[in-house]
């Protein structure tokens, strides 16, 4: 199966990156280029850089950008590392900056990278890197009962959080929890049978283990502001985010790099000396049309936000 990861809010992203054709431009979250394509197709002298930390994304990326290799970087690294990345290209200041933080369509459907809770078999894994050597299993079977519930309590935002790491943790002591199907199983019995009508009872337990095993929320919060002074006057840094807890973090972000000032409200004039880096320009998030959230159900959460540099 090739990777692939249907674009979310293309147009409303190539739009919001005001695209020069002789721009610096950097992808942090490659996959399977769908984005980036768009990105490289409007470049003339300029150029692209494309960040993944998934092998098989580079791939794929790789092959569909051939086109535009004269103006292309593919470089397999986390978006954590993105000023390294481009002092290591003698790139300064950029012109424009995109994160996609979705889960790609092949990292949920291939049953063997054990995102999905769909398939009973799968091995618990969850790397967005496989050069990572902790796997979601570690978390499953080597966390404490109270780690477990923190985790979930606190990027599942699961109200049975409670429930379901005391289950897991009563489910590993009768053998390890090596399988989807396993961990399936002990959050079932976690959850009453009227909630699992709301929907798969394991779907936060998976993002939550997710996000804590490759630190999502953690590298989003701490590289935002380095990546805003990334951008040269009048770049923009556009992130597309899945959830509520992404999105507060971005929102917070931008908002904060906008309007620095830590000095009371009651102060005539500003004496803490902290500048503006620039303006929000999505007051509120750019959400997908109807028809695009008909066409790509994995579009219905996602929200756009973005900042220019001053």
């Amino acid at each position: 199966m090739g990777f692939e990861h249907k674009p979310v809010l293309l147009d409303e992203t190539i739009e919001a990156l005001n695209i020069r054709p002789d721009g610096v431009y950097v992808d942090g979250t490659l996959g399977g280029a769908g984005h980036s394509f768009e990105i490289a197709k409007r470049l003339t002298s300029g150029r692209l850089v494309g960040i993944d930390q998934d092998a098989d994304a580079i791939a794929a990326a790789t092959e569909r950008l051939a086109p535009f290799a004269d103006r292309v970087e593919i470089v397999r690294s986390n978006y954590s590392e993105m000023a390294a990345v481009l002092r290591e290209l003698g790139i300064d200041k950029v012109d424009g900056i995109l994160l996609d933080l979705g889960v790609s369509s092949f990292q949920l459907d291939e049953p063997e990278r054990g995102f999905t809770y769909r398939v009973e078999d799968a091995p618990l894994d969850m790397r967005m890197d496989d050069r990572q050597e902790m796997t979601a299993a570690d978390i499953v079977n080597g966390y404490s009962e109270e780690e477990l519930y923190r985790v979930i309590r606190d990027y599942g935002e699961d109200h049975f959080a409670k429930s379901i790491a005391a289950h897991i943790v009563s489910a590993r002591e009768r053998e390890p929890i090596r399988t989807t199907g396993q961990l399936n199983a002990a959050i079932r019995s976690a959850v009453p049978a009227k909630a699992r009508e709301d929907g798969h009872p394991s779907r936060r337990t998976y993002q939550a283990i997710r996000i804590e095993l490759n630190r999502e929320l953690d590298v989003l919060a701490g590289h935002i502001d380095e990546m805003i002074r990334l951008l040269a006057p009048g770049g923009r840094m556009c992130v597309i985010t899945f959830h509520s807890l992404e999105d507060r973090i971005v929102k917070t972000s931008f908002k904060k790099n906008e309007d620095p000032c830590t000095c009371p409200k009651n102060f005539p004039v500003c004496v803490c000396g902290k500048k503006s880096l620039g303006k929000v320009i999505t007051r509120k998030p750019i959400l997908p049309s109807m028809e695009e959230q008909q066409e790509n159900s994995r579009s219905r959460s996602a929200k756009l936000r973005v900042f220019e540099r001053g």
